[in-house]
């Protein structure tokens, strides 16, 4: 090869070369550092570790795979085959991993409109529990009796979802029932002392005791205080206690049910 033949060579691809070589060097810069901005994104929503490697490798190698064909085409090489191929081997994947992928997309769902994140309590179609984890294809809850539940993030995106930590005060709904003959003004003070002294109890907003109903043995009594996620349970245990002891010492009844059965006997 003659060196006119070589400097015409080098004149003609040199500087598709060196366009090349730039487009993969600041396409894989800009890859490194939206994979990096995406890590921290993720873990600022406090994701799963295993889900945030995950994402970030695929938003890196998706980049990468844009930046290598752009190069490529620089070159003059046709990527109209190559992008084809990698079009079909991905619709490919994505017909055999159908299931999966839908779980994938709606844990990027849940990272995105983050309805609960990692020590949240939840209910999350009927399952009630503490999210310990949002992974790739399902969202790990501790519930109070220390099992462990895996809820697919498909299911969690299509039912619905109640955060007991969205808000710091949540309200509990209780209701004691009391005889027709017992002091309804008496009982009512009772309950809101009980509520009143309560140092877990919000006092604004208020606490609310009141008449629910005239059921068919009782005056049942509806008791509203607003607590916080954490004192849900021992609140709600407390305070039945306490009832039943005031309630007691008070003289005031706690009704059951009844029937009366009449029985005939026939000639």
């Amino acid at each position: 090869m003659s060196l006119d033949t070589l400097q015409a060579l080098l004149t003609t691809y040199g500087l598709k070369i060196l366009g090349s070589v730039a487009i993969f060097v600041i396409g894989r810069w800009i890859a490194l550092l939206l994979q990096r901005w995406f890590r921290h994104l993720l873990e600022r929503a406090e994701v799963d570790a295993t889900l945030v490697t995950f994402l970030g490798n695929l938003a890196y190698f998706g980049l990468l795979t844009v930046t290598i064909v752009a190069a490529l085409s620089n070159l003059g090489i046709p990527t109209t085959s190559l992008v084809a191929i990698l079009g079909a081997g991905t619709l490919a994947v994505g017909l055999a991993l159908q299931d999966s992928l839908s779980s994938l997309a709606s844990g990027l769902l849940l990272v995105v409109l983050r309805p609960y994140r990692v020590g949240d309590y939840v209910i999350i179609g009927g399952v009630e529990g503490r999210v310990t984890a949002i992974q790739i294809f399902h969202t790990t809850l501790l519930t109070r009796d220390k099992r462990t539940i895996f809820v697919p993030n498909k299911e969690a995106v299509g039912s619905k979802i109640i955060n007991y930590s969205r808000e710091e005060w949540i309200r509990l709904d209780l209701v004691f029932g009391i005889g027709y003959e017992d002091d309804l003004r008496l009982a009512k003070q009772i309950l809101m002392e009980i509520v009143s002294s309560d140092d877990r109890i919000a006092q604004d907003p208020k606490p609310v005791v009141a008449v629910q109903e005239l059921g068919d043995s009782s005056v049942n009594l509806a008791v509203q205080p607003y607590v916080r996620e954490r004192d849900m349970v021992a609140v709600r245990f407390d305070i039945t206690e306490q009832v039943k002891l005031r309630f007691d010492a008070a003289g005031i009844s706690i009704p059951f049910p009844q029937r009366d059965v009449h029985l005939y006997q026939a000639n």
